[in-house]
């Protein structure tokens, strides 16, 4: 069985460029079905579904998201790796991604359009299958110990290619949807590929089977679950409501570029700031990083300036990078490695829920700068009272 538990070894880079690369395809992929489902619904006619789809779909991962985290875990305590799990979801999305391309330019008769959602949601759910077994490898690949740095690269590219997302955009109108969703289905098998070359088995080492002792309580798991949803609400609060308000005091600049901005400062800063959170430690950056955005946020909302608008996007940036750094490794080490798919899933399915949230009240009520300030002080709280109680339940089972 693997085994990610000795924190001695070093970080195996060539595995971890592999899973890097990987993520490259899942984000690319993910910004293209953004990009194109409201409008293959638009053109189906099915204008009303296009707003709810999203949100139904958020919902729905925050539910399986866990589940299919224990299913990888139990599978990689079986056979002694998540790659054949890997593998199948990516064929399965990636045939799903090729069938929605070739029905969206179909005129299908308007008793069978209802196949395309069905055939999204689908895809939804088959990414989800790889998504997160896929994160979890980092505790195959990394010690404990240097998880911040690493996850510094993924952040680093997370945040360039959410910055580079105007020009995205341009390329993927160009090409149309077909064309868009073939070469994604291409680009999640070449990162699959990469990553099983990259992982060859001599480099998997034995694994402890799981015991009492390492099965984590689960008011523990519904902490890691809150945290995810909280975290999720924040981010999305920040990315959706505020590079609007920022955008009054910086009129010479669209709103999507202010949100390239924030997201550009996030990946760069996460190189500098990669050692430095992993001397401070993954709870107390988190807390760093969302009680400064929270700040932030109430500061825009007072803010009239523009040099002081320049002045928060990058320190938005910052904050931004502080809490995607150390998400994962605060999730990581508060469970055992036996248990890595299921803290990884359980956060993914909490960030698609506070994801899901944000969306709903954006389409059936608004949310003012003041109310996102608000909402956001709501969360920051739920994020720091949780990470409070998951080292009182942590001390409480050592004992």
């Amino acid at each position: 069985m693997v085994n990610s538990c000795n924190t001695n070894r070093g970080i195996l880079w060539r595995q971890v460029w592999g899973l890097a690369a990987l993520l490259v395809a899942i984000i690319l992929c993910w910004m293209a079905y953004a990009f194109y489902q409201p409008r293959i619904l638009q053109n189906l006619e099915l204008v009303e579904l296009a707003g709810w789809l999203g949100i139904v779909q958020g919902l729905i991962v925050a539910v399986i998201e866990p589940l299919n985290g224990g299913i990888s875990d139990r599978l990689q305590q079986r056979l002694g790796s998540r790659l054949p799990m890997i593998s199948t979801g990516v064929l399965l999305a990636g045939v799903i991604f090729v069938s929605v391309s070739l029905l969206a330019d179909y005129n299908l008769p308007t008793g069978m359009r209802w196949i395309i959602p069905v055939l999204m949601t689908a895809w939804v759910m088959a990414m989800i299958i790889f998504r997160g077994p896929a994160i979890a490898l980092l505790t195959q690949f990394v010690p404990t110990t240097a998880l911040p740095q690493v996850n510094a690269i993924l952040v680093l590219i997370f945040g360039t290619l959410g910055a580079i997302a105007p020009l995205l955009h341009t390329l993927l109108d160009n090409m149309g949807a077909s064309i868009t969703f073939m070469l994604g289905a291409i680009a999640l098998v070449l990162g699959a590929y990469i990553l099983q070359l990259f992982t060859p088995k001599h480099t998997l080492i034995a694994a402890i089977q799981p015991d009492k002792s390492t099965t984590a309580p689960s008011v523990l798991l519904l902490l890691i679950f809150i945290i995810g949803l909280a975290t999720g609400f924040e981010i999305n609060l920040l990315l959706g409501i505020f590079p609007q308000k920022l955008q009054t005091q910086l009129p010479g600049l669209s709103v999507e570029f202010v949100a390239s901005e924030i997201l550009l400062v996030s990946a760069i800063a996460s190189v500098p700031l990669g050692d430095w959170t992993a001397d401070l430690g993954a709870n107390k950056s988190m807390l760093l990083g969302v009680g400064t955005m929270t700040g932030l946020m109430g500061l825009t909302v007072l803010n009239d300036s523009s040099i002081l608008a320049i002045a928060l996007i990058l320190t938005f940036g910052i904050s931004l990078s502080l809490v995607l750094m150390s998400i994962i490794p605060l999730v990581l080490g508060k469970l055992a490695v036996t248990q890595a798919g299921l803290g990884i899933g359980l956060y993914l399915g909490g960030s698609a829920g506070g994801t899901a949230i944000v969306s709903l009240l954006m389409k059936q009520i608004g949310i003012t700068s003041v109310a996102a300030f608000l909402l956001a002080e709501v969360a920051c709280v739920a994020v720091a009272l949780c990470i409070l109680l998951c080292k009182k339940v942590s001390h409480i089972k050592s004992l």
